[in-house]
Order: C-alpha cells, then structure tokens, then sequence
C-alpha cells in the first residue's frame, strides 16, 4: 500500500543545510494501523507529510499502490490525494464561514460526487453530530470540530487516512472518544490508518509502530 524508500528531506539554512529526515525506508501494508512516534523536532510531521504527498522529498520516493507520488508534479499530487486520501489534523482546519454538513460535503462536491449532501449526513450521523449539521465551527466544542474532521475525512472512502496528533488539543475524555471512532471507522471501511502522536496509549492501540530519533528510523514493528 504505502513504500518509502531511502527518504530524505534537508532544508537550507545559514550555512548548510538541515537534515530532518536521514534516508527512511518502511513499507505499510493496506488496512494497517501505523503510529509514527518519537520526540519533538524528531521527523514525524514531516515524514507524515512525505507520505500524504503534501510535500516534496529532497530524495528517495513514496510509492502508494504502485504509483510513484514522488514523480508527480503538485496539481497531480493534489488529484491522487482527492481520490485516495484523507487526512485529521490536530487543528481541525474546518472552515468557518461553513457549517458541519457543508464543511463534510465539500471535499465531495469538489470530486464531483452527485449524493455529496447524502454522503456527508450520513458521516456526521456516523460520528454522532446529527443534530448539529448546520451549525458553524465557533458553535461547537473541540471535540465535536474534531468529530467533523473525522466525517469530512472518511466521507470520501479514502484508501488511506493520515492523522497529526489528532486529540493534541483535546481534553483525555474527548480524545478518547476521537481515537475509538477514529479506529471503528478504520475498521468498518478496510481504511488504511497512519497516525502520528506522542501519545503512547494511542500508538500502543495501532498494529504496527515506527520510531524516529533526529531524523532516523531507529525502531519498526
């Protein structure tokens, strides 16, 4: 489902470069739950980005059921991940001025899906947010802002959900609540689930961990 090969990402800075990801190779196979872990400044949110194809390696390549990302100039790079991928991160990024419902359905709308406004109730129901389809962000509590995410995420039947430190601004109780649907609905849709967190009670739930020090992949299970 997801191989990376010889992963590499420097940044220039005075004097030289930075090397935040020193030559990671992993392979993540279709329906796995995978954690990222490791400390601050360690590579995860950058390594996530590599894999999601938000970002362009400085070398080495991401393929993703047998299509080379790395090779794909941005515009192509956005259209596979409209198809293939869905992502939660840990600052909802929900838009204000729309309210539950259009915020699940626009990512729909956008691909051209005619049951959009089907498709996005039914994810909300799903996540339990059916009597707040037409309220506004700023209505809403974290949680149910990160329940949203989760609904425009998974509406689309992505292949592959990405998520940052997705209960990072949560309280234990909420993120709680996140983290079980976040695995209900991995389960349901066969959804390939790669998260990155430092917290070790959510990587310890996930199959399989990757863990990172400065940049290198120092542990894989």
């Amino acid at each position: 489902m997801i191989k990376a090969e010889n992963l590499r990402k420097q940044v220039p800075m005075a004097g030289g470069e930075l090397a935040i990801l020193k030559g990671i190779t992993l392979e993540i196979k279709s329906g796995d739950s995978v954690a990222i872990i490791g400390a601050s400044g360690s590579g995860k949110s950058t390594l996530l980005g590599l894999l999601a194809g938000l970002d362009e390696a400085s070398g080495g390549r991401v393929i993703i059921n047998d299509t080379d990302i790395s090779a794909l100039d941005e515009d192509q790079r956005a259209l596979f991940r409209g198809r293939n991928v869905g992502f939660v991160f840990q600052s909802f990024q929900l838009l204000p001025a729309l309210t539950a419902l259009e915020n699940v359905m626009l990512p729909l709308e956008l691909q051209g899906q005619a049951d959009a406004r089907k498709q996005a109730e039914h994810f909300l129901e799903r996540v339990g947010l059916a009597e707040r389809t037409s309220h506004y962000p700023r209505q809403m509590s974290g949680g149910e802002q990160q329940r949203v995410a989760i609904a425009r995420a998974f509406a689309n039947s992505p292949a592959i959900l990405f998520a940052d430190e997705p209960t990072g601004n949560l309280d234990t109780t909420t993120g709680g609540i996140i983290v079980d649907l976040l695995f209900d609905l991995n389960r349901e849709q066969g959804t390939t689930l790669v998260l990155v967190t430092h917290d070790h009670a959510l990587a310890a739930r996930c199959e399989h961990r990757f863990r990172l020090d400065a940049g290198a992949l120092v542990e894989g299970n």
